[in-house]
Formats: structure tokens, C-alpha cells, sequence
């Protein structure tokens, strides 16, 4: 029995140990992806900014402009390109919405966004597209990849659809959350106007007048590394309409502000980063190390049966060191010392 029990604790020792590497490296790109249908908001805000008068063509300080960012998974979309493509892929549909202190539109401008579900790398595929403009991204946008690392990355700026690195800084702590910081600076760049702005005005309306847009930013994102989610963001933002041809006249500004994630919305997103953070950790840390222990663990048990049960084998043998039986030499026991025994 104790031989039968050390197989059976060595056998379980080899399944463990086995199990560890593979729920690390086959199970976990397997299992830990965004889902397809996966939708979420988040709203943003510059309070004491300064905003484009489109009825007076005046720039103005104003209360609060606010930044609501959609995202929206395509599951049709999202099927048709792992038909094509043969991978699993995620399609957001996102819309970033500007508007006033009274709620109206300043400009809003929708994306496909088309990327990997497990390692965020974009997929390239048709309907990509940035305010209805073909677009070809390189490197992330909106979410970093699970298990993120303390290096710069290559992030797509949807303003200027290109994409520029994003600089690792250092680890800071979000509401409890250690995370990592990242910047992009983007410089004084000659981007497109968007297709739907106040007043009814349109790219070509603003060509007539005889201006273009250009735009900086600043940009800053606080990540959870396990996830890969942000947990906060910031920009510096700046927008100007310049005067074409007129480099000495002064531009005008139609947006300056420093926006951030309003506090409710940053909560919210710390609360399902969190638990999404355990679930991640379980296949990458917890579980693997815990089949990997507990399989050292048994295997230890087995070894230990083993060695005792050969132990008592080998306490086993006759008394006798020189083929002595203890008997009286005819084969019978030996009597008491100083009697004679009985013979029959």
C-alpha cells in the first residue's frame, strides 16, 4: 500500500508541474482577451478653457468643456475579419464627442479601431478608418497590452493619424493601484478639420476662410501593468485655426485646456481594474507558482513514502546474523536457560 500511495503522489507531482508552464503559456494568451461585445465610456473635462466662438470667430474662456469618449465592440465586424483573417480580433467603433458649458456639439469625431484581443496589436483591415479616413495604424491606441513593461511604446494619435512613442516615466500609485506612467509630447502639427463642427461649418468652409487647424498636446496615461488598462488620463490640449499663407497673423484658438478624467469615471475605472487584475494574476502568478509548489511539494511526499517503506523492508530480516534460527540445533526451540525440555 505504501508503494502503491508514493506512485500515486509521484504521478500527481508530474501532472502539477506539467500543469504550471502550460496554464502560463498556453492557457493565458487563450483566455485573457477583450471581449468582442465589450462597451464602455468615459467622460473628460477642461475646466477654465478656452473655446472657439464659431458665430463670432472669437476665442473665448469658458466654464468646462467636456470630452465624452464611446467604445463600442463590433461583433459582426469582428467576426468577418477572423473569417478573413483567422485571428481573434476586436473591432471598437468609438466616437469622441467635444461640447460647451450648455452641452452643444463643439466636434466629434468616430474611429474603427481593429486590433488583436490578447496582445492589443493592431490588426490591419478594411473599415479602419479615423473620421471616415482610411488610416493604417502602427503600434497601440487606448489600451496598453497585458502584462505591460516598464519601456516606451509606439501610440496612434487619431489628430494627426500617425503614430509617435510614448515614454515610460516611472511608477506612481493611482488610488491605492501601483501603475506606470507614460507620456507623448506631440508638436505644433497641421491636422485635419473634423467633418462635423458647429454652425454647420464643414472642412471646405473652413478652407473658403482661408484658415487650417493645427494642434499639440501633452499627453499622459497612469496603467495598470497587469491589465494593461489606464487608470487615469490626462492631456495639455491645444487647437488653432492659423491663417493660410499668413504666417504673421495672428491664429486663432479654438480649443486650450488641461482635460482630465472627471473623479467618478476614474473610480469606476480603478473598481474594474481591480478586480479584472485578479483574474489576470491567477493564470499568470498565482495559479502557475501554486501547481509548481504543490507539485515540488508532492513530489517531496512521494519520495519520502519511498525511502520509509524500503526502510522497513530492510528492518525485516531474521535475527540470526550466521544462519542461526535460534533454535537447539535439531531444528525445535530452545528451552528456558538451566532446564531440560521435554522430548515427545
Amino acid at each position: 500500500m505504501r508503494r502503491k500511495a508514493s506512485l500515486v503522489l509521484l504521478a500527481l507531482a508530474v501532472f502539477f508541474a506539467a500543469l504550471s508552464p502550460l496554464i502560463r503559456w498556453y492557457a493565458f494568451p487563450r483566455l485573457a482577451k477583450i471581449p468582442p461585445s465589450q462597451y464602455q465610456d468615459m467622460v473628460l473635462e477642461a475646466k477654465n478653457a478656452t473655446l472657439l466662438d464659431y458665430a463670432t470667430m472669437k476665442s473665448k474662456k469658458v466654464d468646462k468643456v467636456s470630452i465624452v469618449q464611446t467604445l463600442k465592440g463590433n461583433v459582426k465586424e469582428a467576426e468577418k475579419v477572423k473569417d478573413r483573417t483567422g485571428r481573434d480580433v476586436v473591432v471598437w467603433d468609438s466616437l469622441s464627442y467635444v461640447a460647451d458649458p450648455k452641452g452643444k456639439m463643439v466636434s466629434q469625431i468616430p474611429e474603427r479601431y481593429i486590433f488583436d484581443a490578447h496582445s492589443q496589436e493592431p490588426v490591419h483591415a478594411s473599415g479602419e478608418h479615423v473620421d471616415g479616413d482610411r488610416v493604417r495604424r502602427e503600434g497601440i491606441e487606448y489600451k496598453w497590452p497585458f502584462l505591460t513593461e516598464k519601456r516606451d511604446y509606439e501610440y496612434f494619435d487619431f489628430q494627426t493619424r500617425t503614430s509617435a512613442p510614448i515614454h515610460y516615466k516611472g511608477t506612481r500609485t493611482v488610488r491605492g493601484l501601483e501603475v506606470y506612467y507614460f507620456e507623448q509630447d506631440i508638436p505644433w502639427t497641421k491636422v485635419k478639420v473634423p467633418k462635423k463642427l458647429p454652425m454647420g461649418a464643414t472642412p471646405e468652409v473652413v478652407k473658403q476662410a482661408g484658415m487650417e487647424r493645427w494642434y499639440t498636446t501633452k499627453r499622459m496615461f497612469w496603467v495598470e501593468p497587469t491589465t494593461g488598462a489606464p487608470v487615469d488620463g490626462q492631456e495639455i490640449h491645444k487647437e488653432q485655426m492659423r491663417w493660410t499663407g499668413k504666417p504673421g497673423k495672428k491664429p486663432l484658438t479654438a480649443f486650450a485646456g488641461h482635460v482630465k478624467l472627471r473623479p467618478d469615471y476614474q473610480d469606476a475605472t480603478v473598481d474594474l481594474v481591480s478586480s479584472q487584475r485578479r483574474l489576470v494574476l491567477a493564470m499568470t502568478t498565482y495559479l502557475p507558482w501554486g501547481f509548481l509548489v504543490l507539485g515540488g511539494a508532492l513530489l517531496a511526499l512521494s519520495l519520502t513514502l519511498e525511502a520509509r517503506g524500503r526502510g522497513r523492508a530492510a528492518s525485516g530480516a531474521a535475527p540470526g546474523a550466521d544462519g542461526d534460527d535460534g533454535d537447539g540445533g535439531d531444528g525445535r526451540p530452545a528451552g528456558p536457560p538451566g532446564r531440560h525440555r521435554l522430548q515427545v
